[in-house]
C-alpha cells in the first residue's frame, strides 16, 4: 500500500508553470514531467506526456517493467507527432520520471533530469540517473564537480521525450520498506537544494503534504529559479 501526494510550484523566476505531475492510487502510476519549449509547448509537452503514460498504463493488461517502458514509448511518438503537426509547438519536449506499483515492488522509468529517490529515514538515496551533458560527458571527462556547477553545458539534456525515435529510458526496480519514503522530483528542487537539505526536509512527523510543501518552500528560498515538483510516496 502507498500514500501518495503532488504538489507543484512555478518558483520565484518563471511566470508560467511547464511541469507536470500525476497521483494516480487507482492505477498505481506517479509520474513527474519538466517541459521544454518556447511559449506554452513546454507545459503542453509535459502534460501530453504524462497523460499519454497514464492512458496507456490503465488499457494495459499489465503492470509490469515492460509496460512503463512501452507507456513511455508512446509518450515519446505522440509528443513527437503533435510538435510534427504544429509549428507553434516545435521543438518541444519533457522530462519524464515514473513510478508503477507492480505488487511489492515499484517499478521506476525515467528519461532527462527529473529524478527518482528513497528516503530510509536517515539516508537518501538517488535511484534514477540523469540524462544529461554533466553526467554522461563532463564527468567522463574527468572535470570535478565545482567546474561542472557552471560549466556552459550544465543544463544540456543528452535525452528527451519527444525529440528523437531513437528513445533511451533508465529502468529499475525498488521495493521499499515499511515507512520509507519515494521522492520524484523535477530539478527546480534537486537542482538547486543539496541532497543533505532534501533529506532535513523529509526527517521527521508530519503529513506528505507538510513535507511537499516544505521542500518546496526550501526550494523557493533557494532562489527557486525553475518551476518545482515534487512527488512522494510512502510506504505502509
Amino acid at each position: 500500500m502507498l500514500e501518495a501526494f503532488g504538489l507543484s510550484d512555478p518558483g520565484c523566476v518563471r511566470p508560467n508553470n511547464e511541469d507536470s505531475y500525476l497521483v494516480s492510487p487507482k492505477s498505481g502510476v506517479y509520474i513527474v514531467a519538466d517541459g521544454m519549449g518556447g511559449a506554452q509547448a513546454g507545459e503542453h509537452a509535459s502534460k501530453l506526456a504524462v497523460d499519454t503514460v497514464a492512458a496507456f498504463i490503465q488499457s494495459a493488461g499489465k503492470l509490469d517493467a515492460e509496460t512503463l517502458l512501452q507507456a513511455f514509448r508512446a509518450a515519446n511518438v505522440r509528443v513527437m507527432k503533435e510538435a510534427a503537426s504544429d509549428p507553434s509547438l516545435e521543438g518541444m519536449g519533457t522530462t519524464l520520471v515514473a513510478v508503477l506499483e507492480s505488487g511489492p515492488e515499484l517499478q521506476i522509468a525515467s528519461v532527462g533530469d527529473s529524478r527518482a529517490y528513497v528516503y530510509d529515514g536517515t539516508e537518501l538515496t538517488g535511484v534514477t540517473e540523469d540524462q544529461t551533458w554533466v553526467n554522461e560527458v563532463g564527468r567522463r571527462l574527468g572535470i570535478d564537480e565545482a567546474s561542472l556547477k557552471t560549466h556552459p553545458m550544465r543544463h544540456v539534456l543528452t535525452m528527451a521525450i519527444g525529440v528523437s525515435p531513437e528513445l533511451r529510458v533508465y529502468s529499475g526496480t525498488v521495493r521499499p520498506s515499511t515507512g520509507e519514503l519515494i521522492l520524484l522530483s523535477s530539478d527546480g528542487l534537486h537542482g538547486v537544494l543539496e541532497p543533505g537539505v532534501i533529506a532535513a526536509q523529509l526527517a521527521g512527523n508530519g503529513s506528505l503534504e507538510a513535507k511537499c510543501k516544505r521542500l518546496i518552500e526550501a526550494a523557493k528560498q533557494a532562489g527557486g529559479p525553475d518551476n518545482i515538483t515534487v512527488v512522494l510516496l510512502k510506504a505502509h
